[in-house]
C-alpha cells in the first residue's frame, strides 16, 4: 500500500499542479485577470444572486394564448379548404377551444371529411349528421405544445440575455408553465425585462389600400396601430391579415445607419428570400407594413423588387430602440407571451453579508480542523492539514474549470466537505493506532491502516456522492448548487487522503526510518 510506482507518483503530482493552476485566477480581481498573459486560465467562480446581489424574476408563459392562435391558425386553413373543395358554410369561428363550422349541405360531409383530413393532422375532426363541423387538438397535442413552448421561451430567453453581456445568468422551469430568471449583479432589470416580455413575432403584410381609402375593412383585414419614435401607438393603419413572409425565415439583423438615421438591416435565409423576392416583385407601388406584435414599425412603399434576401427596416428608431430590435429579432420570437408574476430585488449589501457570514465560517472550520488534528495526531496532523489544503485547491479549480456559480448554500456544501476530507484521515490514523497497540512494526502498521481504512473511506463517501446526485437531479438552483460543490468536493477529498497523504507518507517512512510512529 505504501509504494508508489514513478508513472502513479507522476500521475499524483501532475493532479495537484493543474488543480492549483485551474484555481489560481481566483486569487485576482477582474481587473487583474484581463492585465494577464493569455496563456494563463481566466475561469473563476462565479458568485450567485444571493452573494453578489442582483434580480429575481418568475414568468408564466401564456400558453392560453398559444393554443388560442394555432386555432385561428387553424380557422384561415379550415375556410380556404371548405371554399377549395367548393362547400358552402356558415359560422366558421371559434368556440372554447374548438374550431367549429356549419355545412350548408349536411349531405357533403364525406367530401368536407377528404378536404379537412391535410388540415387535421393530430387534431381530432368531428361531422356531425346534420353537418356541424368540429376541430380541436387532443389533451396530448395540447400538453406537447405546452411543454414546447416552455422549452423554446426558455431557450430564447437565455440567447437574449446572453446577448446582453450578463454573466451567468440562472434560468430554470418551474411547474408546468413557469420559468424562473436569476440575474446575479443586475440591480435594476427594467430594461432586460423589456428583452425578455417582448414577443418580438415580426411579420410583413400589405396595407389595405382600399379599406384605407374607405375607411372601412373586410374580415381579411385587421387595423394596426403605426408606433411613433417614442414608443406610443400613432395612426391606424388597415393591413391585410394574410403574411406575405414572417420572421421565422430571418437569419441575421443588425443596428445600422441610413443617412445619418439609425436602421435595422435584416437578411433571409434563401427560403425567405424567394418568398420576399416575390412579394416584393408582385407588389411594385404599393405599401406594405412590417409589424411587430400586432404593431406597425414601419409601411414602406415598395419602389423596387427586393432581391438578394437582404433589406433595411426604417422607422421612428433611437439608436437603443433599433439595437434592441436587432437583438430580438436574431433571438428570435417567443412562441407565447410571457407575464412577470414575481419580481425581487436582492441588493448587494444582502450579498455582501452573505459572503462575510460564508467567509466566517469557512475560516472558523478551518482554524478548529488545523488545530484539532496537530493535537490529535502530531506530525502525521500536519500532513492531513497539508492534503486539506491541497483538497480545497482541487475543489476551487474543478468548480472554475466548470465556471460553477458559488451560492451560500454551495460554500455550505464546501465547508462540509472539508470536514469529511478530514474523516477519512481520523479513520486511517485511529486504526494505524489500534496496529501499533497490536505490536505492529512503524511501516507494517501505516501499511494497515491505509488497506483496512481504505473501504471504509471508499463506502461512506459513495453512499454520500449517490444523495447528491439524487438532490442534483431533482433539486434546482441551490439545492444544485449545494450538490454540485458537494460532490466535486467528495472526489476530491477521496483523492487526496487516500493518495496524497499515503505518498507523503510514504516519502516520510522511506527518509525517516523512525521507531515509533509520532502519533
Amino acid at each position: 500500500m505504501l509504494h508508489f510506482s514513478k508513472f502513479k507518483i507522476t500521475l499524483i503530482l501532475l493532479t495537484l499542479l493543474i488543480g492549483l493552476y485551474a484555481a489560481a485566477p481566483n486569487l485576482f480581481s477582474d481587473g487583474q485577470l484581463q492585465r494577464l498573459p493569455s496563456w494563463l486560465p481566466a475561469r473563476t467562480i462565479s458568485l450567485g444572486l444571493d452573494l453578489q446581489g442582483g434580480s429575481h424574476l418568475l414568468y408564466e408563459v401564456d400558453t392560453a394564448a398559444l393554443i388560442r392562435e394555432k386555432l385561428e391558425s387553424v380557422v384561415g386553413e379550415t375556410r380556404a379548404a371548405l371554399r377549395g373543395a367548393t362547400l358552402g358554410y356558415t359560422g366558421l369561428g371559434l368556440r372554447g377551444e374548438s374550431v367549429v363550422a356549419q355545412l350548408s349541405d349536411p349531405g357533403a360531409a364525406d367530401r368536407a371529411r377528404e378536404a379537412l383530413a391535410p388540415i387535421a393532422g393530430s387534431m381530432q375532426l368531428d361531422i356531425s349528421a346534420d353537418g356541424a363541423i368540429s376541430l380541436s387538438f387532443s389533451d396530448v397535442a395540447i400538453a406537447e405544445a405546452k411543454r414546447h413552448a416552455v422549452d423554446q421561451s426558455i431557450e430564447i430567453i437565455r440567447r437574449r440575455i446572453d446577448e446582453t453581456g450578463t454573466k451567468e445568468p440562472t434560468i430554470i422551469r418551474q411547474g408546468e408553465d413557469r420559468i424562473v430568471v436569476q440575474l446575479p449583479g443586475v440591480k435594476d432589470p427594467q430594461s432586460l425585462k423589456r428583452l425578455i416580455g417582448e414577443t418580438a413575432k415580426m411579420t410583413f403584410q400589405m396595407v389595405d389600400e382600399t379599406a384605407e381609402s374607405t375607411g372601412s375593412g373586410p374580415p381579411t383585414s385587421v387595423r394596426l396601430p403605426v408606433i411613433e419614435r417614442d414608443g406610443a401607438p400613432g395612426q391606424m393603419l388597415w393591413v391585410q391579415k394574410s403574411v406575405l413572409i414572417s420572421g421565422e425565415n430571418l437569419t441575421d439583423a443588425q443596428q445600422g445607419f441610413d443617412q445619418g438615421l439609425p436602421v435595422v438591416q435584416f437578411r433571409f435565409d434563401n427560403i425567405g428570400a424567394r418568398k420576399f423576392g416575390d412579394a416584393t416583385a408582385r407588389n411594385v407601388g404599393k405599401r406594405f407594413a412590417i409589424i411587430l406584435d400586432d404593431k406597425i414599425i414601419s409601411a414602406p412603399v415598395i419602389r423596387d423588387a427586393i432581391l438578394g434576401g437582404s433589406g433595411i427596416i426604417s422607422g421612428n428608431f433611437t439608436v437603443e430602440s433599433a439595437r434592441d430590435l436587432a437583438l430580438l429579432l436574431r433571438a428570435g420570437a417567443l412562441p407565447a407571451p410571457l407575464t412577470v408574476i414575481e419580481e425581487r430585488t436582492v441588493g448587494a449589501d444582502l450579498g455582501a453579508d452573505s459572503i462575510e457570514a460564508g467567509k466566517n465560517a469557512f475560516i472558523i472550520a478551518i482554524v478548529m480542523i488545523v488545530v484539532a488534528m496537530v493535537v490529535l495526531y502530531g506530525f502525521f496532523g500536519i500532513v492531513a492539514n497539508l492534503a486539506l489544503a491541497f483538497n480545497a485547491a482541487l475543489l476551487l479549480g474543478i468548480l472554475s474549470l466548470l465556471e460553477a456559480t458559488l451560492t451560500l448554500p454551495g460554500i455550505a456544501g464546501i465547508v462540509l466537505t472539508l470536514g469529511m476530507a478530514v474523516d477519512a484521515n481520523v479513520l486511517i490514523l485511529e486504526r494505524v493506532r489500534e496496529e501499533m497497540r497490536n505490536g505492529r512494526s512503524p511501516i507494517n502498521a501505516m501499511e494497515a491502516g491505509y488497506r483496512e481504512a481504505q473501504t471504509t473511506i471508499i463506502d461512506s463517501n459513495l453512499t454520500t456522492l449517490i444523495s447528491t446526485l439524487f438532490l442534483f437531479g431533482f433539486g434546482s438552483g441551490p439545492i444544485k448548487g449545494f450538490a454540485v460543490t458537494l460532490s466535486v468536493g467528495i472526489v476530491t477529498s477521496v483523492f487526496t487522503a487516500v493518495l496524497v497523504t499515503r505518498l507523503i507518507t510514504s516519502i516520510w517512512l522511506r527518509q525517516a526510518r523512525p521507531k515509533v510512529l509520532p502519533l
